[in-house]
């Protein structure tokens, strides 16, 4: 059964997908732009409209340090984490409207050129 199927058929209020990558390119974790763009991006992707301007912020210290993303969408918000030392990203959309959580997971590794993706789906009811 398709995630769609599942949502439907379990009268889901929202989809969270948490998407962990692996061996992302420096260069674009590390650079604030790069990861701004990246929320207006991903709207795109999922069909989303983003609700004003993405937060970004710089923070941390050694393994943990990096950037963290908030992006409200006019259906709830994305979130990540950005960790610097291990070239990871921690990424999270949350949304009461549907989308497909498979694409939203490769379009997040495609754009921070990782080498590997994890993807866990919840419901939300």
């Amino acid at each position: 059964m398709t995630w769609r199927e599942r949502y439907r058929k379990e009268q889901a209020w929202g989809i969270l997908s948490s998407v962990d990558i692996r061996g992302c390119k420096t260069e674009r974790i590390t650079d604030e732009r790069v990861v701004r763009d990246f929320a207006s991006a991903l709207c795109k992707v999922i069909d989303m409209k983003a609700y004003g301007d993405p937060l970004v912020v710089h923070f941390g210290t050694g393994e943990v340090e990096g950037f963290s993303l908030v992006q409200l969408i006019e259906t709830s918000l994305i979130s990540g984490h950005f960790a610097n030392e291990s070239n990871r990203a921690f990424i999270d959309i949350f949304s009461c409207r549907y989308y497909e959580p498979e694409a939203a997971a490769r379009f997040c590794l495609e754009y921070f050129q990782g080498e590997q993706y994890g993807l866990n789906v919840q419901l939300r009811k």
